[in-house]
């Protein structure tokens, strides 16, 4: 069985009522870049993610890279995929060279990269913190509240680029101390995708055992 990258725990605080008052200025530079973010054909990235508990003296880095179209994504590590078509997910781990094969729920699905730039919408108030430098270029800094208090989820901090409205960075708190940092780096839009780019291709793991949870 596996181990879903912690980018990807953010499922349930998708499918929540809407916040009646919003941050206006917040609002409108995330308004900025889920329309970066849309019109894209496509684009792909490297990452960092970065899981700590202090409490738990847990600090882990996890670096990728990861290609999205639409809602359909694969995201690679050293040693593990995720891809997902928009129905279905696979999600292989080298080591073992296992493929878990689940379904895709929109209404209740693993967070996938595009939900980065659309989460706002839903379940979530939001607020401009502050202007500050990341890696040298101008941000903004904005924080969402997950509506439901029962939510494992209390904050989530976004840095965007002023300029650009590029994301580069989304961070996690957990109630349980946990924080998670996923950073964006060398960033490239509309890159050339196929349907094999979003489908498992079991000839090219001889020998992989499926696991089909559907």
């Amino acid at each position: 069985m596996t181990k879903q990258l912690a980018l990807f725990a953010l499922a349930a605080t998708l499918a929540l009522p809407a916040a009646a008052q919003q941050d206006p200025k917040a609002g409108k530079i995330l308004d900025a870049v889920s329309a970066k973010y849309t019109a894209l054909k496509s684009f792909q990235a490297a990452f960092t993610q970065t899981l700590e508990n202090p409490a738990a003296k847990l600090k882990q880095n996890i670096t990728g890279e990861v290609t999205v179209s639409d809602q359909k994504y694969h995201l690679a590590t050293g040693g593990q995929e995720v891809i997902n078509d928009g129905k279905t997910t696979w999600t292989y781990l080298k080591n073992e060279n296992e493929v878990n094969i689940s379904e895709s729920d929109p209404s209740n699905q693993d967070m996938s990269p595009a939900q980065m730039y659309s989460m706002y919408k839903k379940g979530y108030k939001y607020t401009y913190v502050k202007s500050l430098k990341d890696g040298g270029v101008t941000s903004d800094l904005l924080e969402l509240t997950p509506e439901d208090r029962k939510n494992d989820v209390f904050k989530v901090q976004l840095i965007v680029g002023t300029a650009d409205h590029a994301i580069h960075s989304v961070k996690t708190f957990k109630k349980n101390g946990t924080r998670t940092t996923f950073s964006l780096k060398n960033f490239k839009p509309n890159v050339a995708v196929t349907p094999s780019t979003f489908a498992f291709d079991k000839a090219a793991h001889k020998g992989v055992k499926v696991v089909d949870l559907r």
